[in-house]
């Protein structure tokens, strides 16, 4: 299926997902998030996809933010309800079952960085900018940014960055912890590529059940999640996968995964 605002194709197990705004630094207007849904819907469903890879198109900007036009004229109740909205389609990419990874290729603003911030893994070229500027409207980020900014680099650079609306470049976003790697600008997609294929490689029954498992530290206090991740990891040992991996391992083999 062809979308207007948003490119995706299926190679090797991997989906990859490209907003396709250039014209407008990538920036979010209702129809691109609404594509947005549609195609991680369709990424969830689909048994072929182990992971996604997401990026902006071009060399300029990953996403620059949410279309500004689109903000004028709202007011208390459309104001919430248009937040909800894109948490929504945030929380189905954080929340896929799937692993995510971002490649960030340039500006990562507002409603940028919480969808990176979505994302299970960051990868940013070394032009990549985050930031929180939504103060500068006199507004606050509506994505997840105040929530998941804050689990990621803490609370005091949190405040910092969303209060005064100061992006951050690459490396000072590698050293908060923001992304996990910084790469110049022609390999992102190669190094994206690169460790979506090590995943790919891995038992995916584990690999679903290990992104719930780490997504539900946000959630839950420690002992609520070593309980959650004593049972998931009992549910692994009565997988095929288990079988499989670890008689592969005891027979120095490489394992022959069935992702069941």
């Amino acid at each position: 299926m062809r979308y207007e605002n948003v490119i995706y194709d299926i190679k090797d197990n991997v989906g990859f997902v490209t907003i396709n705004r250039p014209e407008k630094l990538n920036a979010l207007n209702a129809k691109a998030k609404s594509e947005l849904r549609e195609v991680f819907e369709s990424a969830k469903n689909e048994s072929a996809v182990f992971v996604v890879i997401l990026t902006g198109a071009g060399e300029k900007s990953f996403v620059a933010g949410t279309d500004i036009g689109e903000l004028t004229g709202l007011d208390t109740e459309t104001g919430k309800a248009f937040a909800e909205g894109g948490q929504s389609v945030f929380n189905l990419i954080e929340n896929l079952g799937k692993p995510v990874i971002a490649a960030v290729n340039g500006f990562a603003l507002g409603g940028g960085c919480e969808l990176a911030l979505a994302c299970h893994i960051r990868i940013a070229s070394e032009n990549a900018k985050f930031g929180q500027p939504e103060v500068n409207l006199g507004i606050i980020p509506g994505y997840g940014g105040t929530q998941r900014l804050a689990r990621l680099v803490g609370k005091g650079k949190a405040m910092e960055m969303i209060l005064t609306g100061d992006s951050v470049d690459a490396q000072e976003a590698l050293r908060l912890g923001l992304v996990n790697k910084v790469v110049p600008q022609p390999e992102l997609m190669k190094t994206a590529e690169a460790i979506a294929q090590k995943i790919v490689a891995k038992g995916q029954f584990a690999v679903r059940l290990a992104v719930k498992a780490v997504n539900m530290t946000q959630e839950t206090n420690l002992t609520d999640g070593q309980a959650l991740e004593a049972s998931l990891f009992g549910v692994c040992c009565g997988s095929e996968d288990f079988k499989e991996g670890t008689n592969a391992f005891l027979e120095k083999r490489k394992p022959n995964f069935k992702n069941k």
